[in-house]
């Protein structure tokens, strides 16, 4: 087993891989992976590329871990929280690791951190329905009148980058759709170098400044986001990497 890669204090990673580039060979090996639970959920997907891409995508959790700790990909062992997101069993592995997994239609990501809370979300534009259909429902009312401000041809972009935002902060915080998507709002600004800013209505309480922010596109037609809870006058490193689900 090697080593393990160190993760900093301040350090978030986040781990990528394109499921149409997993070969059979690949494939076949993420299933041996899965524990028992994860292997009968797995087979009661009713179409193929559903269950390839749960295999692939916890396959990746498990080979994500097992570089910052000395614990084989197939031995981790998770337990959900009251509101389903799973977490690892204490003390398992003896490092404070805290993650989170995404997948869509093509790719899977995993974020991982030291002792921190953390979530990801990835989306594929490609969805069924026109996707501003949904924003007066699911954004608040700053988002729904920036989206709408902007020129037809950029709000699509501009409708993934929050949905995704909005979906990585719900799954940081574990607590799912028990937050209302339309009592906090985010401040994209044009350009890079400015950090994203999320602003809170009752009955959230939270620290705004408590929060890091990344969004990107690894792919011309998907879109990640990745929120970090941090500390008073800390600065995040977010390091994001490509990688197989076998973390070859």
């Amino acid at each position: 087993m090697r080593a393990p890669l160190q993760l900093g204090a301040d350090e978030v990673h986040v781990w990528l891989a394109w499921t149409d580039a997993v070969d059979p060979v690949a494939d076949a090996r993420c299933a041996t992976l899965l524990s028992a639970e994860e292997r009968a959920r797995h087979d009661r997907f009713h179409f193929e590329r559903d269950r390839q891409l749960y295999r692939v995508a916890h396959a990746l959790v498990r080979t994500s871990l097992s570089r910052y700790a000395p614990v084989a990909p197939a031995a981790w062992r998770f337990v959900a929280t009251p509101h389903g997101r799973p977490e690892l069993l204490p003390g398992n592995g003896g490092v404070p690791l805290r993650f989170n997994l995404s997948h869509t239609r093509g790719l899977v990501a995993c974020v991982v951190s030291l002792a921190r809370e953390v979530g990801v979300d990835v989306e594929a534009e490609e969805r069924p329905g026109n996707p501003l259909d949904r924003v007066s429902d699911h954004f608040a009312p700053a988002e729904v009148a920036a989206l709408r401000a902007l020129p037809a041809a950029a709000q699509p972009t501009r409708f993934f980058t929050l949905w995704t935002l909005k979906e990585a902060y719900i799954k940081a915080r574990g607590l799912g759709l028990a937050i209302p998507l339309d009592r906090f709002s985010f401040e994209v600004p044009a350009s890079s170098s400015t950090p994203i800013t999320i602003a809170f209505t009752p009955p959230i309480d939270d620290d705004p400044a408590s929060w890091h922010f990344e969004s990107m596109q690894p792919g011309p037609r998907h879109f990640l986001a990745c929120a970090a809870r941090r500390r008073a006058g800390e600065t995040l490193r977010l390091r994001v990497r490509t990688t197989t689900p076998l973390g070859d």
